[in-house]
């Protein structure tokens, strides 16, 4: 592939039957980084997204020692819709709406042209020009959503491992609780569009994606993240211990029992009740005494 790096932002490499092509240089590639990683570059291929053409490459990486054990303490950690991630040391991390209203309002007027022209197209016909530079400009939006919100999750995750040596998350069922509402014929379920609405917010913090950044990032560091049972993290005083669902109003909570009677932000309490919690460690590397262990996926340049 004869890859070369041009300048600090670019590179240049051979394609078949393509030739030279210059791509934009964002990731450290083994044996060609100076100071980078020990290893080699054993192949690439090219990936077409809704920006654009892409080169991954794949690298083979000499495996670095075991880190150090890591200095830091234990958070536990709450995910939430309206907090996206509340500490149980009482700090936040939260985000801006991954597209702007402009952005949400053009969305939502290409998705009126689209779902029209569809309509009004024969069945079983492709689609016209037209409609699919509609589909295109859709795409386009949301490929710059998520992007931004794989960002975010990289900055965010990356100093949390950086901060703790243990992470403590809830052990949730995402894919179960996101499934539809709808029921069946016999039996139809009931507030569908308010479910549907609740499931694609779930969807959009990616919360699956979350962990699983910080487990291998963990690992790298010495740390380790650690999953407990989510039942009743919520509805729990972390003072007193005492359990009810009455406790709990949106963003507040206000302990039922009138000897302890604690008030204070409900995602900082069910981060707190996380933090005390048991579960069991899991890693992205297995040797670190843990019981199972993640895939890492290996470096690129796009």
């Amino acid at each position: 592939m004869q890859i070369k790096r041009v300048n600090r932002r670019w590179g240049a490499l051979n394609l078949p039957k393509v030739g030279r092509v210059r791509f934009r240089w964002t990731k450290d590639l083994p044996g060609l980084t100076r100071g980078g990683p020990a290893g080699q570059i054993t192949g690439a291929r090219l990936v077409k997204d809704a920006h654009g053409w892409q080169v991954v490459f794949r690298t083979q990486i000499l495996l670095a020692p075991a880190p150090a054990a890591h200095p830091g303490h234990t958070v536990g950690i709450d995910r939430g819709l309206t907090v996206a991630l509340a500490l149980s040391d009482g700090t936040m991390r939260e985000h801006a709406p991954w597209l702007t209203q402009g952005e949400k309002e053009h969305l939502r007027r290409l998705e009126k042209t689209s779902a029209r022209r569809r309509a009004a197209r024969p069945k079983k016909t492709r689609p016209s020009g037209r409609e699919q530079r509609t589909y295109d400009q859709i795409a386009r939006l949301r490929a710059t959503a998520k992007r931004r919100a794989v960002d975010w999750q990289h900055q965010t995750t990356t100093e949390l491992a950086d901060t703790f040596s243990v992470i403590k998350v809830e052990n949730l069922s995402i894919a179960n609780m996101v499934k539809s509402a709808r029921g069946t014929i016999e039996a139809p379920g009931r507030n569908v569009a308010q479910k549907a609405g609740l499931n694609r917010s779930i969807s959009g913090e990616a919360w699956g994606r979350t962990v699983t950044l910080l487990e291998y990032k963990s690992a790298d560091r010495g740390g380790q993240v650690v999953k407990v049972p989510a039942a009743g993290t919520s509805q729990t005083c972390h003072r007193c211990g005492h359990r009810d669902a009455a406790g709990r109003n949106r963003t507040v909570f206000a302990c039922t029992n009138p000897v302890c009677g604690w008030v204070g932000h409900a995602d900082t309490n069910a981060a707190i009740n996380i933090n005390n919690a048991v579960g069991t460690p899991v890693s992205g590397r297995g040797d670190l005494g843990v019981t199972r262990s993640v895939k890492r996926q290996p470096p690129r340049a796009a």
